[in-house]
């Protein structure tokens, strides 16, 4: 059995907690350690590339990645944005298809890729794995469908403010004044990809968030400083 460093064990993950490993015993665990391949990645590299085959699951142990699609006319779009203790390449694992994104790191991340034969045993023998695979799932479609409902019903004002929120919920960092610091390093190119809209517009929407009070600027990073307002531009019902 191959000998793992200790801090590349699963009990050791900073995202356990969250992962779909989270409800397997030490034992288990020591076994998922051992079949798996830790790597790091540096930002702008690729995990894997839309029309790939796939040939495993990665699992994120930190740092952020863009998950991007890329249309016919070459025009890239961001899906979506995973985070520590989330899977990447799980649906394609299930349906035998190819990669449909391109995954890149968005910062220093390190990742843990596990091959196609030994996720799909666990996944059989494991129905807590199982479970948490279905619920990532579900909630990937979920998103997915909410983003869409977005782009057909809401202007780019109320969908600059939901994106604000959703990284608030997935990446804010609580401040002593009680604001939140988006904690991502994001390009407003970036951002403008995810709400469907120009970079120019963009860029225009949040310097009104700002003059409005909405959200406030340190270095590069965005902080939410009004939630409730936040959540009236977006049009929410929380």
């Amino acid at each position: 059995m191959r000998k793992v460093k200790e801090e590349e064990k699963c009990q050791s993950c900073p995202s356990k907690g969250t992962g779909i490993f989270c409800d397997l015993k030490d034992s288990e665990l020591d076994e998922v350690s051992v079949h798996k391949v830790t790597n790091t990645y540096k930002k702008g590299q690729t995990l894997f590339v839309q029309g790939n085959h796939p040939f495993g699951i990665y699992c994120i142990n930190s740092g952020n990645i863009k998950v991007t699609k890329t249309g016919p006319d070459g025009k890239e779009s961001i899906v979506r944005v995973a985070k520590g203790g989330d899977v990447l390449g799980h649906r394609s694992l299930f349906t035998s298809d190819y990669y449909s994104a391109t995954a890149t790191a968005l910062e220093d991340t390190k990742v843990c890729f596990i091959d196609k034969k030994f996720i799909l045993k666990v996944i059989e023998e494991k129905p807590s794995v199982s479970l948490h695979v279905i619920n990532k799932l579900s909630r990937d479609m979920g998103a997915a469908e909410a983003k869409l409902s977005s782009f057909h019903q809401k202007n780019v004002r109320e969908r600059l403010a939901e994106l604000l929120l959703l990284l608030k919920e997935s990446h804010g960092v609580k401040q002593d004044d009680g604001s939140f610091l988006l904690d991502i390093k994001l390009t407003r190119e970036e951002m403008a990809t995810m709400i469907g809209t120009a970079n120019e517009t963009l860029i225009r929407f949040i310097s009104e968030f700002k003059d409005e009070g909405l959200i406030r600027q340190a270095g590069k990073a965005l902080i939410v400083v009004d939630e409730e307002r936040l959540i009236e531009w977006a049009n929410l019902n929380y």
